[in-house]
């Protein structure tokens, strides 16, 4: 009887989106540090990347459709291309 009373008394709430949008944080967060971390330019880019594809995805859970959308177009998409274009163009041999 007191399972019957616990899970009335969870009545209403989603626990499995919830649970999903809080991975969804936790992977912008982990993603967010690897870009601060990464000292080769080209992983920072990619985790930014990854970063902003999971910030679309937490806007989608949010039933912010459009605004996942072009988070996940423009920065995701466009962005992180420019950014690795330009990482590309520039990099040279080091000096020592």
């Amino acid at each position: 009887m007191k399972f019957v009373e616990l899970f009335e008394s969870f009545r209403g709430v989603k626990l499995p989106v919830d649970s999903l949008q809080i991975a969804i944080i936790l992977m912008a967060i982990v993603f967010a540090f690897m870009t601060v971390i990464f000292k080769n330019l080209l992983y920072a880019a990619i985790s930014f990347g990854a970063m902003c594809i999971s910030l679309g995805a937490l806007y989608w859970t949010l039933h912010a459709h459009y605004i996942g959308l072009f988070q996940m177009l423009i920065y995701g998409g466009a962005v992180l291309v420019l950014f690795i274009t330009v990482i590309m163009f520039t990099r040279g041999e080091e000096i020592d």
